[in-house]
């Protein structure tokens, strides 16, 4: 039975289109041309990261954070960069029983945004809470630990194959691959990307139902 479902943060719950939109403003690049790389990237199967450093060789991602906060233009989302069908999934999960948790490759400062959204979520960590990214199997460890239950009645909602799908299969959990953001619209057709995930879901409101079916059948 899936007793608790974690979900991912960017391009799962959070539209990052603004965000990655303001760092093409802050490299002084067309945003079609940064979006148009960005995609090159991720289809040639290398680290999203290697974009920057197509327009600005050297760039380091965590530096360039720091001066953007310095100069007031700190990394920002809120409400209005949700999924519109993020509140009411998680808050239909919850009212199921399932426990709820979200859990992603995110700065401390993106975790106290997500916290400040006040989403009826159960646990809210994030890898620089952990001091571990995905696709570490120990950053799928925490989730694991953080969760009431076994690695194996845990469902991991993602976007990506590479972060999501399959290292948090590799530990046991069962897994949703959300078909949204470049990632997966570009990952969907992957031989990958349908042989191993538990779901694949257009929606994140597909998922309420789909698990009350898997775990009535598996009582």
């Amino acid at each position: 039975m899936i007793r608790a479902v974690v979900f991912d943060v960017g391009e799962c719950l959070v539209d990052e289109t603004r965000e990655y939109g303001t760092w093409a403003d802050w490299l002084g690049v067309p945003r079609h041309t940064f979006a148009a790389m960005f995609g090159a990237v991720i289809a040639q199967g290398r680290d999203y990261r290697e974009t920057f450093q197509v327009f600005r060789p050297g760039f380091d991602l965590y530096e360039e954070r720091e001066k953007r906060a310095q100069a007031g233009q700190p990394e920002h989302f809120d409400d209005s960069d949700l999924y519109p069908d993020v509140r009411p999934t998680l808050a239909a999960l919850r009212g199921a029983g399932l426990w709820v948790g979200i859990a992603g490759n995110q700065t401390v400062r993106a975790g106290g945004i997500l916290r400040s959204l006040d989403l009826p979520a159960d646990f809210i960590a994030t890898s620089d809470d952990w001091g571990v990214s995905k696709p570490d199997p120990a950053f799928f460890s925490h989730v694991a630990d953080a969760a009431p239950c076994g690695a194996e009645e845990i469902l991991y909602v993602g976007d990506r194959m590479d972060n999501d799908i399959r290292p948090a299969d590799k530990v046991g959990m069962k897994t949703a691959l959300i078909r949204r953001g470049p990632w997966a619209t570009i990952q969907w057709d992957d031989p990958d990307a349908a042989a191993i995930p538990t779901f694949r879901v257009h929606s994140l409101a597909e998922l309420p139902e789909l698990v009350a079916g898997l775990s009535a059948e598996e009582r």
